[in-house]
Order: structure tokens, then sequence, then C-alpha cells
């Protein structure tokens, strides 16, 4: 059994930065995709990004391109999500997540495991 533990969640200003992070148990977090989604209220759970085993190849959700920086350090069993320029709309519970797969993917049904989340608000 995997766990996954996010921290790093907070309120900020519209236009600020926050690094997400996300600690997982598991004994082969190097050999699987991880991904981080995220849940607005009344809104059904959306992909927000994704890393291969490795960390040498990434995917975003077009929401997030371009402010959004996933990154895993696979000796600490971490994952990260760097956000910069956060949008109000950006308001959202945020999930980390370990695949099925070594490889980047985006479908929420390729996920075994998953965390509890932590809250990000945005006030404008």
């Amino acid at each position: 059994q995997v766990q996954l533990v996010e921290s790093g969640g907070v309120l900020v200003q519209a236009g600020a930065s926050l690094r997400l992070s996300c600690a997982s148990s598991g004994r082969t977090f190097s050999e699987y995709a991880m991904g981080w989604f995220r849940q607005a209220p009344g809104k059904e759970r959306e992909f927000v990004a994704t890393i291969n085993w490795s960390g040498q190849n990434t995917y975003y959700a077009d929401s997030v391109t371009c402010r959004f920086t996933i990154s895993r350090d696979n000796a600490k069993n971490t994952v990260s999500l760097q956000m910069d320029n956060l949008k109000t709309e950006d308001k959202a519970i945020y999930s980390c997540a370990e695949a099925k797969y070594a490889e980047i993917v985006a479908y929420q049904g390729s996920y075994n495991y998953w965390g509890q989340g932590t809250q990000v608000t945005v006030s404008s």
C-alpha cells in the first residue's frame, strides 16, 4: 500500500507563486509516473500535470501550461508542483497520485494511489 501526503496549500493572492509537495511511502516510487489533479468546489476532479518515472517527460493541462511546473526527486520519494502567476480559477483541492505506468498519463483511471489533497485558495 502506498501512502501519499500533500503539503503546501495556503491562501495566496492572485499573481503569487506557491509550491506544493507530495511525499510517497512507496518502495517503488521511482518506477512510476506521478500526477497532480485538482478539484474546485462544485466541479469534477481534473488533470493538472504528470511526470514520468525519470522526470524527463512532463505534460500539462492547457489551463496551467507555462505557469505550473511539475518535478520529482526519486531519492527523496517526492513530487512537487511549482505554481506561478496563480489565478482565482486555480482555487481547488490539489491531490497527487501515483500512476499504474512508468510514462506520463493524464487519465485519472490510470492512477492507483491518491493523496488526501491540500487546499489552495487564491484571492483576487
